[in-house]
């Protein structure tokens, strides 16, 4: 199954010589449940893209692990405040089900961009996703109630809610997971 070159399609127009450098460039990573694609603290090496499997974005606050986000098949995977800067992590990553992924390090991106025509497009694209969806996470926290975090949740996620382990649901909504039981509870009961 390779989801990669269908959809850097959807974004960018690609020759077949195109297709063959991009498939030249990512190498398949496979991680198990519970391995780490990037651990906080370290240096994020590469952007992934997700064949199959789950992978969250957490980071620990005196021990407690805060779910920041959930990446799935078809999306690109990368902490770019690491990645971009060659900077340590403030993020780990981490898969939750077995993740297959296809994997391109800096030099190989820098490559893509000056070798394939729309390139560059591509990883305006890619990042604008990206920088959109932290923004609106971030408004989410300071102007919505857990119960409408949650709502949001499941538009944004729906097909995930059985994949995903309740505690981190209740991690990235910003609660505990007994105030996601009560909040499921109240909107079955409606």
């Amino acid at each position: 199954m390779n989801l990669l070159i269908p959809t850097i399609k959807s974004l960018i127009k690609i020759s077949n010589d195109e297709e063959e450098i991009i498939n030249g460039l990512f190498k398949p990573l496979l991680l198990k449940s519970g391995e780490y694609f990037l651990e906080q603290g370290h240096l994020c090496r590469y952007v992934g893209f997700i064949e199959k499997g789950l992978l969250r974005y957490h980071i620990s606050d005196d021990g407690d692990q805060k779910t920041l986000y959930f990446n799935k098949e078809g999306e690109f995977t990368c902490n770019y405040q690491s990645f971009l800067p060659r900077e340590p992590s403030n993020t780990s990553i981490q898969a939750i089900e077995d993740t297959s992924l296809l994997v391109i390090s800096y030099e190989n991106l820098q490559r893509l961009y000056t070798t394939v025509t729309e390139g560059n497009k591509l990883g305006r694209l890619a990042i604008e996703v990206v920088f959109l969806n932290h923004l609106r996470q971030l408004k989410s926290f300071y102007k919505d109630s857990p119960t409408a975090r949650y709502r949001q949740f499941l538009q944004a996620y729906p097909d995930l809610v059985q994949r995903i382990p309740q505690y981190y649901i209740a991690s990235y909504v910003g609660i505990k997971p007994q105030s996601l039981s009560r909040i499921r509870k109240r909107m079955v009961s409606h």
